[in-house]
């Protein structure tokens, strides 16, 4: 539970003056300890209430972490604190169908001294059904607020581990001082990830060994159920991998089966069929070529809310060879496959959720809009969210939707909530309001270029913040044909004085620009990545380090500076 903490103050030494905590600072409260009040009503706001339903002018009145009431002539009691909504749109809270937010990996188990490969212990193996995501989920996570600023109140979490890592649980993304859990194993996390240097070590060898662990355990049953009930029996063996796997065979929770391709799908949904258990496929990436096979199994769908990197696309060039342009017109189709395989879905009837697992908090709109600009309607990608997760999750008698004696989990956002320049505001979750800094959205620099595009070329002064403090640098950044390169500067995290980094895959689109450097620290390399709007010779910008969060990060285009050739 304390593993990122530790993490974290490992980076802080290692980067002192690079980057700074600021994620908390943007809440009004972020501890949660001082609720703004019991009671309170959000007037006159635009409300959502579910999917395919109108925004109508309303007023949301909670108590008690609780939606009260939901109209336009509602009764106030005495003590309610009032919160002008007049200019904001009120959405259901998302709830992620799985999530490895907050989540630490265990530490490996040590081999015994008798260890054989071809059978090896169950825990080496990666055959853990008894360990819980709640053991392994702190709540202190900074991942936790970069979710929560995107709109999710409540997630599944997943354990971390091998091919069957263990039991999910549903938690809320709120308060520190909360209690957070609203239920423990829900699910059985597996997966066709075979144990490296040992059985099962293939996917075709986790099959088996799938089959092998349900096989026994509801032989194991059988075989208890008699003895507790005839003399004379042998005592049936009960190891706690079958105990734990007892709540499958029986059918009381599903497995949720993380399967990235089609192949991956089949073989999950065949296993599915001959063992009879409940099954959730969970982080599709690519499924449209099995929709069919999908539909008429009836398993849950949860599809990866991320989409491919289209860096490579935007750095094509026009010039090319016919051989590279055959090439780039692949590349292209591919890209456009997968992002409209969601409207797929939609098309073939089929209801379906989103994994966040793996995926980067900061990604997740672009990801929406862009399954939106290929024919995905606002009204699936919203029930994506919000009602079908709750119903696959069996929350919706509490969440998913903002109706009277449901959970308070809101999201209030600028405009409606797919709008290009919509920015989330305010989130509540479990009654407790969390704020966030939105901006006005900024126009292209009219000093920009003939494409539309704003200038970036130059030297940028620049400042970070982190769990050490702020840090201040230059982003030198060169033109090269249609391309950008550069370089970045740094406090070195030894201490002595500044540090010199290359920039790579940067990225510029209309007035975004992304790009990503490398910070070595005591022999550790850290990715660090950097999205945000560029206007007027200003640079206001989100610094994603490794798995330690994300940050502030703010340029200024310095005009009497050229950048170094």
């Amino acid at each position: 539970m304390k593993k990122p903490l530790l993490y974290a103050g490992v980076f802080c030494i290692m980067v002192s003056g690079l980057f700074s905590y600021t994620s908390a600072q943007a809440q009004s409260d972020p501890t949660g300890k001082k609720p703004i009040t019991d009671t309170y009503a959000i007037t006159n706001a635009t409300v959502f209430t579910s999917p395919g339903q109108a925004g109508v002018k309303a007023t949301v009145l909670i108590k008690d972490g609780l939606i009260q009431g939901v109209g336009s002539n509602l009764t106030l009691p005495k003590e309610t604190k009032t919160i002008a909504g007049d200019s904001l749109f009120i959405y259901p809270g998302f709830i992620a169908g799985a999530s490895d937010v907050g989540i630490t990996r265990p530490k490996d188990p040590d081999r015994p001294d008798d260890f054989v490969s071809s059978n090896p212990p169950d825990e080496i193996a990666g055959i853990t059904p008894w360990r819980s995501a709640v053991d392994q989920f702190s709540i202190k996570d900074s991942k936790v607020d970069d979710l929560r600023k995107v709109g999710f109140t409540v997630a599944q979490i997943t354990p971390d581990g091998g091919m069957i890592a263990g039991k999910t649980a549903i938690i809320l993304l709120g308060s520190e001082n909360s209690t957070n859990l609203l239920k423990e194993n829900t699910a059985l996390a597996a997966n066709f990830r075979g144990s490296r240097g040992m059985y099962p070590g293939t996917a075709v060898g986790v099959m088996a060994k799938f089959r092998e662990v349900y096989d026994n355990t509801k032989l194991t049953s059988e075989r208890s159920q008699k003895y507790s009930t005839v003399a004379g029996l042998k005592r049936p063996e009960i190891t706690p991998t079958y105990s734990a796997m007892q709540e499958v065979t029986s059918g009381q929770i599903p497995v949720m089966f993380t399967t990235s391709s089609e192949l991956e799908i089949r073989r999950a949904i065949n296993l599915q069929k001959e063992k009879g258990f409940k099954l959730v496929l969970t982080g599709l990436e690519e499924y449209e070529g099995v929709l069919d096979v999908i539909k008429a199994s009836g398993a849950a769908v949860l599809v990866k809310l991320e989409i491919p990197d289209d860096k490579a696309i935007k750095a094509m060039k026009d010039d090319a060879s016919e051989e590279v342009k055959a090439l780039n017109a692949r590349v292209k189709k591919a890209y456009d496959d997968a992002i409209a395989q969601a409207s797929k879905l939609e098309e073939a009837g089929i209801p379906f959720a989103f994994s966040t697992v793996g995926v980067k908090s900061g990604d997740i709109m672009k990801a929406l809009q862009k399954m939106i600009e290929n024919s995905l309607s606002e009204e699936a990608a919203l029930a994506a969210l919000t009602t079908n997760p709750a119903s696959i999750l069996g929350l919706s008698k509490v969440a998913g939707s903002i109706e009277k004696g449901k959970m308070a989990n809101l999201i209030l956002s600028t405009d409606s909530l797919f709008a290009e320049d919509s920015q989330i505001k305010h989130v509540v979750v479990d009654g407790i309001i969390f704020d966030y800094e939105t901006k006005p959205k900024k126009k292209a620099s009219t000093g920009g270029n003939s494409d539309g595009s704003v200038k970036i070329d130059g030297n940028w002064e620049y400042t970070s913040e982190s769990p050490a403090g702020s840090g201040t640098g230059v982003l030198a950044i060169q033109k090269d044909g249609t391309s950008y390169t550069g370089t970045i500067t740094y406090d070195d995290p030894s201490g002595s004085g500044k540090a010199t980094a290359p920039i790579s895959n940067v990225v510029l689109d209309g007035s975004s620009l992304s790009f990503s450097f490398t910070v070595t620290a005591n022999g550790m390399e850290i990715l660090v990545n950097v999205t945000g709007e560029v206007s007027e010779g200003s640079y206001d910008a989100t610094m994603s380090v490794g798995e330690f969060g994300s940050f502030p990060f703010n340029g200024t285009l310095t005009p009497t500076l050229i950048a170094n050739k």
